[in-house]
């Protein structure tokens, strides 16, 4: 079809401008020097626009190959429409019910605050705000379209304008179908084609962030458009909605930074202590623990336990049972094995420490189930990072696939080819019978090829797989793989830009047990950098910001978006104090910063640290 491509950057910080604009010349770039938002971004872009129709697209969306002529089809088919929004799907391929939805209003913020919604998914009156109770695979008339997909008659956006620049992000798209429909145009969902929508990307789902901005988008939307009582009644809803969500998130932010560490050396505590009176009664009950002694002992033990349980990779991002029983299993040979060492005169039972720790599994087992079922916590028993991989696409995709999954640094685990045309036997299996293939080839993910197999048939395949595969897509001449695995959380990229070791949550965890090693060791020698160190009073403040995490000994040159997370150096990783100006040039340290995040390992900190000793006083 005869278009234009019109690409809004919001200021973005990983390079994606200069990487882009030479790959795709026909296409046109608009540059923000700063995130303007959503409405602005897309007014901007609608600003340049000539065509007869407006496709507002996420960036984290694929398409089918068909899909803007079956829309701009379906406009010819109803006169009557302004606007179409389509049936999107998540990176798993199940539908998103957002695709199609009603008007808020103070019943269907009842519904939504109490639970009602997830309770009756398919009632027409509780689950009224996604409107549950229409087919997602017909065609219906809606009141809002999803901004991620919503196309619109120029001449309808000529009547209407474009978004409300008032709405930064949410609510835009609920702000334009309101006076689409006001303009006297009506609103389609439109179920004959599909798009996938990775989600995420913006802002996560749950997060402090994302409460504040969806609410205050309502908020915007209620004042803007409702009147009189309605409008008091929902504002007041709303004002609850942000104090729940509010009280919710942060809860949920202090589980996930710093309370779960503490909840579980409370059950431990609480187990040990059951399980020394279970012993005192029924076990031993002739033997008498002295209370001083348990005071002492049951803190160090949980001490004790939390460290081996954290260098086990029980506080890890994802959270796997396996994790936790070999977390359990190893935090319980440990204190076993100390308890071994310590003098007759402070032990007292190898069996309450053994069966404690037993019960402190069990207790811990529950808690992270309620905290799954919860959406505290993220499960994923499918993230291994050597994951069992089928790559499904010709003989030549296959080779470029493998290719770039090396150069990225990954270790799945490739299991062979899927076919995607009958006549080739060459594969250990064929893409129409992928369900059959699943019972004798333990694979756990799949990577489409775009390219012989379309975007339109890879779509329409995914939504046919069993809910427990991940997915990821390749397309034609790309040097990227992508992919996620939540509605709620940001999707991953693979490219040979990334697979970087320090994004490994073991390397993680020996870097922070680097740093804590030489803050200690150097805090006990203090006296001894007094004459070695210069500005040795500042080493003794890094130590101690280094302790309490404010602070890593070796970081980044620069502060980078783009890379795993560190927190700030007391050194570069080029040994240079961050104190001091770099002599570099920028494009150098952001190598450099690369590198030493894509090739990290924990001895190179070692080493560095004893070479810049002196000047550890930053």
């Amino acid at each position: 079809m005869e278009a234009e491509v019109i690409v809004v950057d919001n200021n973005s910080s990983d390079n994606s401008i200069e990487y882009l604009v030479p790959l795709f010349p026909s296409v046109k770039f608009i540059v923000n020097k700063e995130n303007l938002g959503f409405a602005k971004g897309c007014n901007r872009g609608l600003a340049e626009a000539k065509g007869k129709f407006i496709l507002f697209l996420n960036p984290d969306t694929l398409v089918p190959e068909d899909c803007f002529q079956q829309c701009t089809c379906f406009f010819a088919s109803h006169p009557d429409t302004g606007a179409v929004g389509i049936k999107m799907l998540d990176g798993r391929g199940r539908f998103l019910k957002e695709s199609k939805r009603a008007f808020p209003s103070p019943a269907t913020s009842l519904y939504k605050l109490f639970g009602l919604s997830k309770l009756f998914p398919r009632s027409k009156t509780f689950a009224k705000y996604h409107l549950g109770h229409l087919n997602e695979k017909e065609d219906h008339e809606v009141d809002v379209l999803a901004g991620a997909f919503m196309m619109i008659k120029k001449e309808v956006l000529d009547k209407t304008g474009g978004f409300d620049e008032v709405f930064f992000m949410y609510g835009e798209d609920i702000d334009l179908s309101y006076r689409i429909q006001k303009a006297g145009y009506k609103n389609y969902y439109f179920s004959g084609s599909s798009v996938i929508h990775f989600k995420g990307e913006s802002t996560r789902k749950g997060s402090m962030n994302y409460v504040r901005m969806f609410y205050k988008a309502m908020s915007i939307f209620v004042r803007k458009h409702y009147k009189g009582n309605r409008a008091g009644l929902f504002n007041f809803l709303l004002q609850i909605g942000i104090l729940l969500g509010a009280v919710v998130s942060a809860t949920g932010h202090f589980i996930r930074r710093i309370g779960l560490p503490l909840i579980d050396a409370g059950i431990i505590l609480l187990s040990f202590w059951l399980m020394k009176n279970v012993w005192a009664t029924w076990v031993r009950p002739e033997t008498e623990y002295e209370q001083r002694l348990l005071w002492f002992a049951f803190p160090a033990y949980t001490v004790f336990y939390l460290l081996a349980a954290y260098f086990a990779g029980l506080y890890d991002k994802w959270y796997k049972r396996s994790e936790l029983v070999s977390s359990t299993l190893f935090a319980t040979i440990i204190l076993l094995a100390a308890y071994a060492l310590l003098p007759e005169s402070v032990r007292f039972s190898r069996g309450i420490l053994l069966f404690g720790s037993l019960l402190a599994f069990l207790f811990i087992s529950i808690l992270r189930w309620i905290l799954i079922r919860s959406a505290v916590l993220s499960s994923n028993e499918h993230r291994e990072e050597n994951a069992n991989t089928l790559i499904v696409g010709s003989p030549e995709e296959y080779k470029q696939t493998t290719a770039l999954i090396k150069e990225a640094g990954l270790q799945e685990k490739i299991l062979g080819r899927v076919a995607v045309e009958e006549n080739d036997h060459a594969a250990v299996g064929n893409l129409q019978k992928i369900d059959e293939l699943s019972l004798s080839i333990p694979f756990r993910e799949l990577i489409f090829c775009e390219g012989v197999l379309s975007f339109s048939k890879i779509i329409q395949a995914v939504q046919q797989l069993s809910p427990g595969i991940r997915i990821k897509f390749h397309a034609s001449g790309s040097n990227s793989i992508v992919g996620s695995d939540s509605r709620n959380t940001s999707g991953e990229a693979v490219s040979k830009e990334n697979g970087y070791k320090l994004a490994d949550p073991y390397n993680r965890r020996l870097k922070r047990l680097i740093d804590l090693f030489v803050s200690f060791f150097g805090l006990i020698i203090f006296p001894v950098h007094l004459f070695i160190v210069k500005k040795p009073f500042h080493f003794f403040a890094n130590c101690f910001a280094v302790m309490v995490a404010k602070k890593t000994w070796v970081g980044y040159a620069m502060e980078e978006k783009r890379l795993p997370y560190l927190r700030k150096g007391v050194i570069a990783c080029n040994g240079v104090a961050l104190s001091l100006k770099q002599n570099l040039p920028l494009e150098s340290l952001q190598m450099m910063d690369y590198w030493y995040a894509r090739d990290y390992e924990p001895a190179g900190d070692l080493k560095l640290l004893w070479r810049m000793y002196r000047n550890l006083g930053g």
